[in-house]
């Protein structure tokens, strides 16, 4: 009797230890699954372009010869109206610049959010050459936007940063690049908005 009960005790421990894997893998796949859950419960950012919406007058500063060692900038003036897409989750934002040395540009951007991702897609295209650059991707943090691309410039690939911060009064929007992979930025774009009143506010 008491070596049948042994051999009892020995069965029961026994799969207590084989068992005791599975307990860790299935406390691991838990923990995986709450990790996902919280990756899937991130911030909302569908709205986060949704200032710009509107008209705006704008001021361009532009680096000439970007990565060259250029410290050349010129200034341009101009105006732009961003129009809301989807409710928000997409936007296609209208530019158009004037500088006395440093001719007329004509752009477009087309914003798209991923509610999957929880990110934004950045095209941006100008009327010289009619092609669309490769999309810049990235969200907001803390109030300021980081949307990153790789591109190709004189035959050289680097990386491109647009950076977005007070969206709230007056946008400010930066592009960078750097051809380090990213260890130093150069700005050479920067634009500040100022809203322009809707008619309907004029006459008021």
């Amino acid at each position: 009797m008491n070596m049948e009960r042994t051999r009892v005790c020995l069965i029961v421990f026994g799969l207590s230890v084989m068992l005791q894997p599975l307990r860790s893998h299935a406390q691991n796949s838990g923990a995986s699954r709450a990790n996902l859950q919280q990756t899937s419960s991130d911030r909302d950012g569908q709205h986060d372009f949704d200032p710009l919406i509107g008209s705006w007058k704008y001021r361009l500063k532009r680096r000439l010869r970007p990565l060259t060692g250029s410290t050349e900038w010129v200034d341009m003036e101009g105006t732009g109206v961003c129009y809301k897409i989807w409710d928000g989750r997409a936007q296609l934002d209208t530019v158009e610049l004037d500088g006395p040395s440093a001719g007329h540009i004509e752009g477009l951007t087309l914003r798209t959010y991923n509610p999957q991702s929880h990110q934004w897609r950045l095209y941006w295209a100008n009327s010289k050459t009619g092609i669309t650059d490769p999309p810049q991707v990235g969200e907001f943090k803390d109030g300021r936007g980081e949307f990153f691309a790789q591109d190709t410039i004189n035959g050289k690939t680097i990386l491109i940063r647009f950076a977005w911060t007070n969206m709230t009064s007056t946008p400010h929007f930066e592009q960078s690049f750097s051809d380090d992979g990213g260890k130093t930025w150069e700005v050479n774009w920067i634009t500040d908005q100022t809203r322009v009143p809707e008619a309907a506010d004029k006459a008021q």
